[in-house]
């Protein structure tokens, strides 16, 4: 069963800590990666991210701890299987596009040739093809960065590792970026991706990682994290709630007023916001106040968003904010 377990995981850390000095960037982290998974490692600026990547990849030793990567107790060992974006984003400024592709897949073990070929492929793919002969210099910041990704994963690897992927990319281009990572699940492969955006995680992860000032806070997918606020339910209204307060699936009641719609005060109006025990069925509220005779302008039953969750996990303080001509092309010849 053991066994088994570990040929299901990716990546596992156990008890690692990595000390600069007397700063404590990582503290004590455990978790693992699930084969064929997308994973979100998530927290604020600074909160250990990167170092804790670099460790994965061995570019840094932790202080203590193991980290295994694919079944290896280094990932120098299985580098021809990885595919990695650092945080730090940069290209080889006179090199054209197609030609830093094929160069990092060569490096990977990819012949000259093919790497050409899939260079061509992956520019044309996402929306690169009209660039393919264009030099890096003359790219702009979020094809520069797509141009770097697209290098990471040309040699289609098993396991890939993307530091602050969307960091610095318009709205556009994020679309772009969260395709080829839906599309890398698609085929199997394993990816886990870095951010301080939860929008990010929560339209693309099956497990997150939520991690503050170097230590694990959560551990698990969206539906477990939503679970970590007490179930809410907003009202709007003019009339006496306080029948409400006495239902017993109702842990708590705060006022919401003083709301703006369309960027105006609201009219006199009262806002609600209920916390509900856990399993209890938000219709409740509903119910109750057709029963009671409250009338309702709003309702409101929508789940937290992570950016939410990570407030009331971490507080407020450590939470992340809640996003040329084109030249002849050589895919052609």
């Amino acid at each position: 069963m053991q066994n088994r377990e570990h040929d299901r995981t990716v990546l596992e850390l156990s008890h690692v800590t990595k000390l600069f000095g007397a700063f404590q960037a990582v503290n004590d982290l455990c978790f693992r990666v699930p084969r064929g998974s997308i994973y979100g490692f998530l927290g604020p600026n600074g909160a250990g991210k990167t170092t804790t990547i670099r460790m994965i990849l061995d570019i840094i030793k932790p202080s203590s701890g193991e980290i295994t990567v694919l079944g290896k107790r280094s990932a120098l060992e299985v580098r021809q299987r990885l595919g990695y974006l650092p945080e730090e984003k940069g290209l080889y400024k006179k090199m054209k596009a197609w030609a830093i592709i094929s160069y990092f897949a060569m490096l990977k073990g990819m012949s000259r040739r093919d790497s050409r070929k899939r260079a061509c492929e992956l520019l044309e793919r996402y929306g690169l093809g009209a660039f393919a002969e264009t030099k890096a210099e003359a790219l702009s910041k979020g094809m520069g960065q797509k141009v770097q990704m697209l290098a990471a994963v040309a040699h289609d690897p098993e396991f890939v590792i993307l530091d602050e992927p969307f960091s610095g990319l318009d709205p556009v281009n994020q679309q772009v970026m969260e395709t080829l990572i839906r599309d890398m699940a698609d085929r199997g492969q394993t990816v886990i991706f870095s951010t301080h955006v939860m929008q990010h995680a929560e339209r693309l992860c099956d497990r997150i990682l939520l991690i503050a000032k170097g230590r694990k806070i959560f551990d698990g997918t969206l539906p477990e994290a939503r679970r970590a606020i007490p179930r809410r339910v907003r009202i709007e209204t003019e009339d006496d709630i306080g029948q409400l307060r006495e239902l017993p699936e109702v842990l708590a009641i705060f006022p919401n007023d003083g709301l703006a719609r369309g960027g105006v005060s609201a009219p006199p109006c009262s806002h609600w916001e209920f916390q509900l025990r856990e399993n209890a069925d938000p219709q409740i509220i509903l119910q109750a106040c057709f029963t009671k005779g409250i009338r309702l302008r709003s309702f409101n039953q929508a789940e937290p968003s992570l950016h939410e969750v990570f407030v009331h996990l971490v507080g407020s303080d450590a939470a992340p904010p809640s996003n040329t001509m084109p030249n002849q092309r050589v895919c052609n010849q």
